[in-house]
């Protein structure tokens, strides 16, 4: 069973947006949330026709043994008898205290709802796996400054270990950039290994099992765009109030649970039907001047019964279950407003802290760039007074370790920034309309 199951298994090359498009396809969260909408829909045709008048047809067939009233002589007698009825009603209602009416705007209310949840999880799948492919691009550039720092650090190790063998070096200097090197080497494991892990995250939330190896395709840093937006807060945050699906999706849960009140004030009125009813029937025992009448005679034309009519129920008393149905649709109403609020101060404190972030990773970026460039200046001066025996080894990877770290620093802001940008536009509620 396993053969065929890995036998289109691949390495995959992918973009971040194709990325996003194979875990929307593939989600069973979003999946579940489709299967939902389409009950929702149900419910409002349901809801629709609850307006439309009923039909009904029932039919009876019934054989009799035993002593019976005879008509003809107005006796009892022993014996079978054969019967046959038919009927077609209809019933319509005229008022129900705008039950259906409620009823109808709340499935409406909620299919709504289904929908903007919908697109919320359809949001949150895209930044959760835009989020694992920008950590497996920032994981493997951090390999590969790992593995370009083992490469200088054993080139460093031959250098020294030709000098120490002529003795223009001290023994002590081999044995320091040994353990540099074996430093580096573990470096270069554990970056590895960081690599491994965001990639199987990624491959785990995209669910597609013929994909066993990504490979992300990314801009180079020099080709992001990292100029920072000059951005307004409270414009940020109204805007957020404005296009947030699940914040809108509260609103219909409200309006739902307002309707479900009124559904339950209307157990207090009363309820008017209508309907019409048409019916007929056959017995063997009719007789007409001791001549049997045949079945087409009685059930299509003799027997024929019609009626019409209409009635009223008014409820009086029902062990204060009215009541009680109110103040729960009552209490709903209130927690479903109460959760609203909550929302939308949730909502206006993602924006807000997504906004100070935004600009405190901006601010790192700059100052990365700058720490960067002075690194690299102190280390190849450094390599060059080492080289005409002006500094010691020591000082050396020092130089060399504060460089890659500003590498590493600068790499993580680059990528933290582009991050950044996605996450506002996910705090934003519109994630999906800046997938470029």
């Amino acid at each position: 069973m396993a053969i065929p199951l890995f036998a289109n298994a691949q390495e995959r090359t992918l973009t971040i947006e194709e990325a996003m498009n194979i875990a929307l396809e593939n989600n069973y969260q979003i999946k579940q949330a489709e299967n939902n909408r389409g009950l929702a829909d149900t419910q409002v045709r349901s809801a629709k026709a609850d307006f439309l008048p009923n039909l009904n047809a029932s039919f009876n067939g019934n054989r009799t043994v035993g002593r019976q009233f005879v008509e003809e002589d107005a006796s009892f007698d022993d014996r079978t008898t054969y019967g046959f009825s038919g009927s077609l009603s209809t019933n319509v209602t005229v008022f129900d205290g705008f039950t259906n009416i409620a009823n109808l705007r709340r499935a409406e209310a909620e299919r709504a709802s289904d929908e903007l949840f919908l697109q919320r999880l359809r949001e949150n799948i895209m930044f959760e796996t835009a989020s694992r492919f920008l950590q497996v691009v920032l994981n493997q550039e951090l390999l590969k400054i790992s593995q370009s720092t083992l490469e200088a650090s054993e080139s460093q190790l031959e250098q020294i270990s030709a000098q120490v063998e002529v003795g223009a070096l001290p023994m002590i200097n081999l044995y320091n950039q040994e353990a540099t090197v074996a430093s580096d080497e573990l470096s270069v494991i554990q970056n590895e290994n960081a690599l491994e892990v965001s990639k199987a995250q990624l491959i785990r939330i995209m669910q597609d099992e013929t994909i066993t190896e990504v490979i992300p395709e990314m801009p180079s840093v020099e080709d992001l765009s990292l100029v920072p937006v000059d951005l307004n807060l409270q414009e940020l945050i109204e805007a957020a109030l404005e296009i947030r699906s699940d914040l809108r999706a509260q609103e219909y849960d409200i309006e739902s649970n307002r309707q479900t009140h009124k559904i339950a004030r209307a157990q207090y009125l009363p309820t008017i039907t209508a309907g019409a009813g048409f019916s007929s029937r056959y017995s063997d025992q009719i007789s007409f001047m001791g001549d049997p009448v045949p079945f087409s005679d009685q059930f299509f034309d003799q027997n024929i019964s019609r009626n019409i009519g209409f009635s009223i129920s008014i409820p009086i008393f029902n062990r204060w279950n009215t009541r009680t149905s109110i103040e729960n649709a009552s209490v709903q109403l209130r927690n479903s407003e109460l959760d609203m609020d909550n929302i939308r101060f949730q909502v206006s404190e993602e924006v807000r802290q997504a906004y100070n972030d935004y600009h405190s990773i901006a601010q790192e970026l700059e100052s990365s760039e700058k720490a960067l460039i002075a690194a690299q200046r102190a280390y190849d001066t450094e390599q060059q007074r080492f080289e005409v025996g002006a500094t010691t080894l020591i000082e050396l990877n020092q130089a060399n370790a504060n460089f890659v770290q500003a590498q590493s620093n600068r790499i993580q802001a680059v990528y933290s920034f582009v991050f950044q940008e996605r996450l506002l536009d996910y705090y934003l509620g519109q994630l999906g309309q800046n997938l470029e």
